[in-house]
């Protein structure tokens, strides 16, 4: 499995911090989205191609915050 993207909403903190990542292994993709860093909770998605995965993370992202992307 390959993280292509990661995304976070600029807050620190357990109770505020968000992170949306983008994986792919082989022709399936996942939207995880996470909520209060590494011991938070994470919910995943899966999708068939790149462009549904993205929709989702359009609409993630479309949450309050100061999101930026991530390398």
């Amino acid at each position: 499995m390959e993280r292509r993207k990661h995304w976070w909403n600029g807050t620190w903190g357990r109770l505020a911090r968000r992170d949306v990542y983008v994986f792919t292994d082989a022709d399936v993709w996942w939207v995880e989205s996470r909520e209060g860093g590494a011991d938070g909770r994470a919910r995943r998605y899966e999708f068939a191609d790149e462009d549904s995965a993205m929709n989702c993370v359009s609409g993630l992202l479309a949450q309050p915050g100061n999101w930026r992307e991530l390398r």
